[in-house]
């Protein structure tokens, strides 16, 4: 049995019974019955859950005379963000700022919610950055059909006809190493910081570990504004008028 955080061993008790028998429904064996769920996938059902209360709290608080605090936070969130967009990819970036936004908060959550006692950051298990990195993968490959077409294939092409067959395989394995980029980034970036803030915290309990949370506070905001500006890049270029 793996070692559960306490959240993870409620998940299990409660709903084991339940996401056990549909794993099998779809051929996958989990590896424990009575533990189908894991720390990382509770972290991220717990983000999931935080958010969405978030949301509805802003939801329901929206104003146009009186706006509150959570709303002037969100407002400066979406205008950094749509500010990046405009200068990346240009001025028809707006549609792209709901998937941009939603990426950066989940992966913000991510990175953070390690330095809550008896919580773990779910970007810190390789499974969670390669599942953020296939969905911007996915993303903006589809924004890049939905713009062009079928002519977005051209992009893979490269600019001569005659380079061709010499272009696409060099374009497809650019466009996976991406997802591999964005991956190992995260994941290295958060693993490390996760294990020497674990380190000193467990050294020296008091006072000393307050530089090492720093510096992971710093790491989990620069990660998560990178992760986002490669990610806005690549829309760019599946998006831009001349490939």
């Amino acid at each position: 049995m793996p070692e559960q955080l306490w959240f993870t061993h409620l998940l299990n008790a409660l709903f084991a019974g339940i996401v056990t028998p549909f794993l099998r429904l779809l051929h996958i064996q989990p590896k424990y019955a009575q533990a189908p769920i894991s720390n990382s996938l509770a972290m991220e059902l717990l983000i999931f859950g935080f958010l969405l209360i978030v949301f509805l709290m802003l939801r329901s608080r929206l104003s146009v005379d009186n706006p509150g605090s959570l709303q002037h936070t969100f407002e400066w969130l979406e205008g950094l963000i749509q500010e990046q967009s405009n200068e990346i990819i240009g001025h028809h970036s707006e549609p792209y700022t709901a998937f941009l936004m939603t990426l950066t908060l989940f992966i913000l959550c991510s990175n953070l919610i390690g330095l809550i006692p008896t919580f773990e950051s779910p970007t810190a298990v390789p499974i969670v950055p390669l599942g953020c990195a296939i969905g911007a993968f996915l993303y903006y490959q589809t924004q890049g059909f939905k713009h062009s077409g079928v002519g977005y294939l051209k992009h893979f092409a490269g600019p001569m006809p005659v380079l061709a067959p010499l272009m696409i395989p060099i374009e497809l394995i650019s466009h996976l190493a991406r997802v591999l980029s964005l991956t190992v980034r995260l994941f290295a970036n958060m693993f490390a910081g996760d294990m020497v803030t674990l380190v000193f915290i467990s050294l020296v309990p008091v006072a000393m570990p307050i530089p090492f949370l720093g510096l992971h506070i710093f790491v989990s905001l620069l990660q998560t504004y990178i992760f986002v500006l490669l990610t806005t890049v690549y829309l760019q270029g599946a998006v831009s008028e001349e490939h």
